[in-house]
C-alpha cells in the first residue's frame, strides 16, 4: 500500500475484517507522506490490539499540538500549520474522506499519535468527527474502551 487514496477508512475496515489492522497503521505510518517508520515501530511494539476505524468526536482526541484555541496540549501559532490544511478541509467538505487518525487509549483518553493536520483540516471543515484508529496495550483496555463507548451511546 502506498498513497493516500489507498489508506481510506475503507481500506482500514478491511484490514480490521482480516485481523491485520496493526499491519496497516505501520504501512500507512511508513507511507510517503507520512514517512514515520519510527513511530510505526513504537506503536506497533507497544500497542497489540488494534480497533477501528471508529468516528470520534474531534474534541475526544487529545491532540498534542494545535492552533490557539483549540483542545490540545500545545497550541501552535496558525502560521506554523501546513497551507495544505487549508485545502484538505475545503477537500473534506466536498466529501473526501482523509486517512483515520491513529489514536492511542492511555490512562482512559484517546491521544493523537498521527493526524494533527488532518484532526485541524475535519475541525476547520465543522465535521465535528473523525475517523480513527485506535491501538491498545491490551484487549482488557480495549474492552473497557468498548464498553463503556456503548454505554455513552444509550
Amino acid at each position: 500500500m502506498s498513497g493516500d487514496t489507498e489508506f481510506t477508512p475503507e481500506t482500514a475496515r478491511a484490514a480490521a475484517r482480516h485481523d491485520r489492522l496493526g499491519d496497516w497503521v505501520a504501512e500507512f505510518l511508513c507511507s510517503p507522506g507520512s514517512d514515520n517508520a519510527v513511530l510505526a515501530h513504537e506503536l506497533t511494539d507497544r500497542l497489540g490490539w488494534w480497533l477501528g476505524p471508529v468516528e470520534v468526536p474531534i474534541d475526544d482526541l487529545h491532540r498534542l499540538a494545535g492552533p490557539p484555541g483549540a483542545p490540545v496540549l500545545q497550541e501552535l501559532d496558525d502560521d506554523e500549520w501546513r497551507d495544505d490544511v487549508d485545502d484538505l478541509s475545503r477537500r473534506i467538505e466536498a466529501g473526501h474522506e482523509p486517512p483515520p487518525v491513529i489514536a492511542s487509549y492511555r490512562s482512559g483518553r484517546l491521544v493523537l499519535e498521527d493526524g494533527n493536520h488532518r484532526v485541524e483540516a475535519v475541525r476547520r471543515a465543522c465535521a465535528g468527527q473523525a475517523w480513527v484508529v485506535i491501538g491498545f496495550e491490551s484487549p482488557e483496555e480495549r474492552d473497557g474502551y468498548l464498553a463503556r463507548s456503548e454505554s455513552e451511546r444509550r
